[in-house]
């Protein structure tokens, strides 16, 4: 069986850990690089950088803070936020990333994604997805949910995978930052149509969902962010949790 997998989030804006509820009323939490590395001595099995307001304010994405923290960090940094183009992607992964996310830029233009999968390989690929829930309907939201494109969540997530997206960061507008839980309805409607890991983001706020989570959906991997950044619970703990539960983990020695 496939461990599943563990891992924080670090929304960054200005050179600082973030977080909020429902992708606004943002507070600094933390230093990017000592919370990488906190969790990696938690035992996270990766570690996700979204530069939260790169595409908004239409610039770069993070890369000195990228290149500090993979040289603290070994375990797989996922970066994303204005990456925009194949050089972006050439100059997140130089800097010391394993993989990229990308979320508007794929919306905009969806060969981006086949361009960076034939060019880097599809295990580099990663399609974030933010949706939202209007008149009954998964629509895919953009530029930090600021806008509505209409296009249904399925069958962009379908479409992203046949162009080489190797994996799915799945976040629910509706639940993110709420601490209610996951989407579990959202996940099981994606996962069952892709072939790919699918990451579960948006709602985590107790050790239950994340058992949960992966008892009643197929999703590969759980990532969490504000209950990780203010300690209320640590990666191990969420891990012994889901170990008690026979769900299987990485376990650090």
């Amino acid at each position: 069986m496939l461990t599943k997998r563990i891992i924080p989030c670090l929304d960054v804006k200005n050179g600082k850990v973030v977080k909020g509820i429902n992708f606004v009323g943002i507070k600094e939490v933390g230093d990017p690089v000592e919370c990488a590395a906190m969790y990696q001595e938690q035992g996270a099995d990766e570690i996700v950088f979204l530069d939260i307001t790169a595409t908004h304010e239409g610039r770069g994405t993070i890369l000195d803070i990228v290149e500090k923290t993979a040289k603290k960090v070994f375990v797989p940094l996922t970066v994303g936020g204005g990456i925009n183009t194949i050089e972006d992607v050439k100059n997140t992964l130089r800097a010391g990333a394993d993989k990229v996310s990308i979320n508007s830029a794929a919306v905009k233009n969806p060969d981006f994604i086949k361009q960076a999968a034939d060019q880097f390989g599809t295990q580099c690929v990663v399609v974030a997805i933010d949706v939202k829930r209007v008149d009954g309907h998964f629509h895919v939201v953009v530029h930090g949910g600021r806008i509505d494109t209409g296009l249904n969540a399925i069958e962009w997530a379908k479409q992203a995978v046949a162009l080489g997206a190797g994996e799915i960061l799945l976040t629910s507008m509706d639940t993110d930052g709420t601490k209610n839980g996951f989407d579990h309805e959202l996940l099981n409607a994606v996962c069952q149509q892709v072939q790919v890991p699918v990451i579960a983001s948006g709602g985590c706020g107790t050790l239950e969902h994340f058992s949960q989570v992966f008892e009643q959906t197929p999703a590969d991997a759980a990532l969490a962010a504000s209950l990780f950044h203010y300690r209320e619970l640590t990666v191990g703990q969420v891990k012994q949790h889901l170990n008690q539960h026979q769900i299987s983990v990485r376990l650090s020695r």
